[in-house]
């Protein structure tokens, strides 16, 4: 304990931060800036623009309803052979959609491949870095986690101009061999403990060692040690009473193995189940959390609502005339530095003292509903540019997910509140961009669609903060103990998003 501790919060813990952010950066940057290769998959497969929008949609949101088994793929095998991993996934994927023959096939390369690897790389990075910080660590997740918006602004404008050279499949080809450099950065992971898996096999090890030593040795050297002048008295007793127990341990194991064997099986089926029962008590006891629920509503909505801005944002400016091709500076990337803002900004706000962070994060979420709303009344760019700006910044409130959630249901239960949010996040991210396409091809228009999208999103900001108003009476919880008792836990944390 002592000696891991003097590796907190500094020394290699920041050349991991280092190697977190560039994974985050190399892994994200395609799909975060995915708006500006949806309408290059519009043009060259013909589709619809709900059925291309499922590509998007995908690639962000299946990585967050599969962040428990993430999650558990890290806590099983540790962060730098699950960073491997991921590297080929991601890597793999991009360049199987440059090779995509239709959009279904787009939809499992881009958007199920790409979407799985990317969210090994989110919780083997921040699993990794909650390892190496304690107190400072908030300031290391959140230097982490702008690698996603770092990438998205960047490789915005990088794959716009990858396509007028190269085009759509060379660009892509291109971004694929990039995204290999994550397993450069998996070098730098290295463990402060040993993952699950490897704790297994040094046990399973350590127990083969031990019956090793209750093997029954040969007759011949028996007889050679009762027989030899040098031997002492102790030596052929303790051989023989190491005999007569592997005889006796042979006996009693055939005997279980007759009769008992069964009974065993049953006994561990019976563990298993009381172990996923009890799992399903705690995760029954917080969604009985009101403000829990309130919040699992908000950010459904919230994904639904503000995550089709992301993918559509490019299309609606050329569908409107404001442009006549893609520009050179990507709405895009207004929006991906905007939520790089204010990712930093809202972490310290919610810090401040008298500060609420749910109410803070309701107001966030009632702000980017009125920017989403003022979307389809918008005919200048420069006011899609604002828009942009002021949206981005307001969705940097995901940094508050994890923040509001340890608020609510205490430390203990974070992992598995956090797993539920995202859970629902990415159902919202999922739904999102396939509904405003739908709703285009019914109208041929995005008005209605964004109208959509922006009551999505005051609704939410309106049931969250009607249910965590302090007049509901509810139940004190105790989650004010501190967090110095949890200190280097990094399973508290596994799944921060």
């Amino acid at each position: 304990m002592t000696s891991s501790a003097k590796v907190l919060d500094g020394g290699w813990g920041w050349a991991i931060v280092a190697a977190s952010f560039m994974a985050q950066f190399l892994a994200f940057g395609s799909p975060q800036s995915v708006g500006v290769l949806y309408p290059e998959w519009l043009h060259t497969y013909q589709e619809g623009k709900g059925m291309t929008a499922w590509v998007g949609s995908l690639v962000g949101g299946v990585g967050l309803i599969a962040s428990p088994i993430c999650s558990a793929c890290v806590d099983n095998f540790g962060a730098r052979p699950v960073t491997i991993f991921s590297g080929v996934m991601v890597a793999g994927g991009l360049m199987l959609s440059a090779f995509a023959p239709n959009v279904q096939f787009l939809i499992f390369s881009y958007g199920i491949v790409v979407g799985l690897g990317c969210g090994l790389v989110y919780a083997a990075t921040l699993t990794i870095t909650c390892q190496y910080f304690d107190e400072r660590r908030g300031l290391a997740l959140g230097i982490v986690t702008t690698g996603t918006s770092v990438g998205a602004f960047i490789y915005a404008t990088a794959q716009t101009e990858l396509i007028v050279l190269y085009g759509l499949d060379g660009c892509l080809l291109i971004i694929g061999a990039i995204a290999l450099n994550l397993m450069a950065c998996s070098g730098f992971m290295r463990p402060l403990n040993l993952p699950g898996y490897y704790l297994k096999q040094k046990a399973a090890l350590e127990r083969s060692t031990e019956e090793q030593l209750f093997v029954k040795p040969p007759f011949d050297d028996l007889k050679i040690a009762v027989g030899s002048a040098t031997a002492t008295p102790e030596k052929p007793l303790k051989e023989l009473l190491i005999t007569i127990d592997a005889k006796d341990l042979s006996i009693q194991t055939e005997k279980k193995e007759g009769s008992l064997g069964g009974l065993a099986i049953v006994k561990a089926i019976k563990k298993k189940q009381k172990a996923y029962s009890k799992y399903m008590q705690s995760l029954y006891e917080i969604l009985q959390d009101q403000e829990m629920v309130a919040f699992c509503i908000a950010i459904f909505l919230f994904s639904l609502g503000a995550f089709p801005p992301v993918l559509f944002i490019e299309d609606v400016a050329q569908s409107e005339g404001l442009i006549e091709e893609v520009s050179v500076f990507p709405l895009v990337s207004i929006g991906a530095i905007s939520t790089c803002i204010g990712k930093l900004a809202l972490g310290i706000l919610v810090d401040v003292k008298w500060i609420n962070g749910i109410y803070l994060y309701a107001f966030t979420m009632f702000a980017g509903g009125l920017s989403l709303l003022l979307i389809p009344v918008t005919k200048t760019y420069v006011g899609l540019q604002i828009l942009t700006a002021i949206l981005g910044f307001f969705s940097g409130n995901w940094s508050l997910t994890s923040y509001i959630t340890t608020k609510i249901v205490g430390l203990d239960r974070l992992t598995q509140a956090h797993g539920i949010l995202m859970f629902f996040g990415g159902f919202g991210v999922m739904l999102g961009p396939p509904v405003v396409g739908w709703f285009f091809d019914w109208t041929q228009s995005y008005d209605l669609a964004f109208y959509f999208s922006g009551s999505c999103v005051l609704l939410g900001a309106f049931i969250l903060f009607i249910l965590s108003l302090p007049c509901w009476n509810r139940k004190p919880l105790d989650n004010d103990k501190p967090e110095v008792q949890y200190t280097c836990t990094c399973d508290k944390v596994a799944s921060v998003a």
